[in-house]
């Protein structure tokens, strides 16, 4: 019989909120997949945990991903854990349920903590609608094409940062974005907890002479919807009307429907494209 994959919530800081399921899983549980076995082995002692781990990590997330599932299709029921949160989000384990599912190897989800939804929470801004980006790109070309990407996003934004990137982060983002509202989130759910709302700008000049210190992140307010509709009216007067209405016309768009894309491209009436272009 195969075994299932175990997807287990850990703690971001405070231990203590870990869930009663996620504990008697780990418990019952054949093996630990862990992304730092150094580092979950303090969890594990700490609520005097015996199953054995094995790693699982970036660096070898395909070929221990072809073990584990060896071990599974075996009857072997096996936990995954991250260093802190929820597996394969920004993590390795994306890549061994993406395997196991295309085996048919029953997987499942055991909820807990998150710390792009406890930033989010937290942060003050929208939450209605948000996109996560985690961390960027570190190729330049590929980094560039997603600050343009975000740049024009009307969803909060979330992003997750180490310490030494965040100013040359922080500056791209204001390159990019511009003025907008940001949250800075860090050390979620441990002792020394920060939430910082400001501005991007605000946060430049804050960390030029404030050194940042452990992993942040980052809230950001999508673009104004308003703004990226008048954006898009005022592009449009660069031309007169007559040559925007042959813009749609050269496409074979009759002129009654050339005249009611050009009202709705310029954010005016019908009536006002009829009347200028009588003139």
């Amino acid at each position: 019989m195969t075994g299932t994959l175990y997807l287990c919530a850990t703690p971001i800081g405070n231990l203590n909120d870990i869930t009663f399921r996620v504990l008697d899983t780990l418990r019952e549980v054949d093996i630990i997949a862990a992304e730092d076995t150094r580092n979950s082995i303090k969890l594990l002692n700490h609520f005097e945990i015996k199953t054995p781990m094995t790693s699982y990590h970036e660096h070898n997330k395909v070929e221990k991903a072809l073990q584990i599932i060896s071990w599974l299709k075996a009857g072997k029921n096996i936990a995954l854990i991250t260093d802190a949160g929820t597996p394969a989000i920004s993590d390795p384990g994306e890549v061994l349920v993406e395997k196991c599912l295309k085996e048919g190897i029953p997987v499942t989800s055991l909820p807990g903590c998150c710390a792009l939804i406890t930033a989010l929470t937290l942060s003050g801004i929208s939450a209605r609608r948000f996109c996560f980006e985690g961390f960027l790109p570190g190729e330049k070309k590929e980094r560039r094409f997603v600050l343009d990407e975000l740049g024009r996003e009307t969803r909060t934004i979330i992003l997750y940062e180490a310490p030494h990137h965040l100013k040359r982060t922080l500056g791209e983002l204001y390159d990019v974005l511009g003025e907008r509202r940001i949250t800075l989130c860090r050390e979620l759910t441990k002792r020394f907890e920060t939430v910082f709302p400001t501005s991007i700008e605000q946060a430049v000049a804050y960390y030029e002479k404030e050194e940042p210190r452990g992993e942040y992140v980052l809230v950001i307010e999508g673009l104004d919807r308003n703004k990226l509709k008048l954006d898009e009216q005022t592009k449009w007067e660069e031309i007169s009307i007559r040559e925007h209405m042959r813009i749609y016309e050269d496409k074979g768009i009759d002129r009654k429907e050339a005249m009611k894309k050009v009202a709705a491209d310029r954010g005016i009436s019908k009536r006002e494209v009829y009347q200028s272009l009588l003139c």
